[in-house]
């Protein structure tokens, strides 16, 4: 499992354009700077008008899948040094484009925190995230993945709607 989620940061960091990846940092923190700075603009690229906006009417519109990576970087990051979540309530269920933003960068700022709180025993302590053991660098590294993962969904959707994404130049 560890090595799965390495592997993986490291190919979706990789995966991007050439144009995209000048003056990009590889490593593992630059690969999480890389993803907040994506979905942050695109998150404020994207028009509040659109924020409801959802492909089909099984999946996530473009507001709650920025929620979803908020809280979900709000919960798992504040996880190696036994925190709790910045967010006080579900941002999936936001109404406004602000509100969400506001998520978005308080959720950050929490993994900011933990990312300049690494230490070298961070590579072999474990913690349990979602019911599995993991050491405390896996998890910020699960984080993420998990936020590309959802930055991908973003990209569609921007795409459907005429959209740059900001990894292929949009908003920069």
């Amino acid at each position: 499992m560890k090595l799965t989620l390495s592997v993986l940061a490291v190919a979706v960091g990789l995966s991007v354009s050439p144009a995209a990846a000048q003056g990009q940092d590889f490593s593992r923190k630059g690969q999480y700077d890389m993803v907040k700075g994506w979905v942050t603009k695109a998150a404020a690229m994207v028009p509040e008008s659109e924020y409801s906006f959802k492909p089909t009417p099984e999946v996530r519109s473009f507001g709650q899948l920025f929620g979803h990576i908020a809280n979900s970087t709000g919960s798992i990051c504040t996880t190696p040094a036994g925190g709790t979540s910045p967010l006080t309530g579900d941002a999936e269920k936001l109404m406004s484009k602000a509100e969400t933003i506001k998520a978005l960068a308080d959720a950050f700022a929490a993994c900011d925190r933990a990312w300049a709180a690494i230490a070298p025993a961070w590579t072999t302590e474990m913690v349990d995230l979602f019911g599995t053991r993991q050491t405390k660098m896996d998890v910020l590294l699960f984080n993420t993945s998990h936020s590309f993962e959802h930055y991908g969904n973003v990209v569609t959707y921007m795409r459907l709607k005429g959209m740059v994404p900001p990894s292929s130049g949009g908003g920069m």
